[in-house]
């Protein structure tokens, strides 16, 4: 499968965005998906996760509260809405996917991923 991200952008503290996440080339529901963000200098860290149907999410301790994730089988797409924006969420956001099950999966873990977009750079300004 092919992942492309994009809505990211430069937005002042205390505002929102909405990343979206399109994918091609295989069933879309057949994955479970998430999001990750990495900063300049830090190691790649796991933001949120939605399961296959879209009815179980998850999310990391840093974003609980403040961003959504969702998706849209029939769009073949996944979100990411980010409110009350912080300096520290700034980095470059990437989706992932993963068909594995849940005996060798870990939302958290970024080997439990097969597939990953590009990317897309989100700066909050203070």
């Amino acid at each position: 499968v092919q992942l492309q991200a994009s809505g990211g952008g430069l937005v002042q503290a205390g505002g929102s965005l909405r990343l979206s996440c399109a994918a091609s080339g295989r069933t879309f529901s057949d994955y479970k998906m998430a999001w990750f963000r990495q900063a300049p200098g830090k190691e790649r860290e796991w933001i949120a996760g939605i399961s296959w149907s879209g009815t179980s999410t998850h999310y990391g301790d840093s974003v609980k509260g403040r961003f959504t994730i969702s998706r849209d089988n029939a769009k073949n797409t996944v979100y990411l809405q980010m409110n009350s924006l912080k300096p520290e969420d700034t980095g470059v956001y990437y989706c992932a996917a993963s068909t594995r099950t849940l005996y060798n999966f870990r939302w958290y873990a970024a080997s439990s991923y097969d597939y990953w977009g590009q990317g897309t750079q989100v700066t909050v300004s203070s």
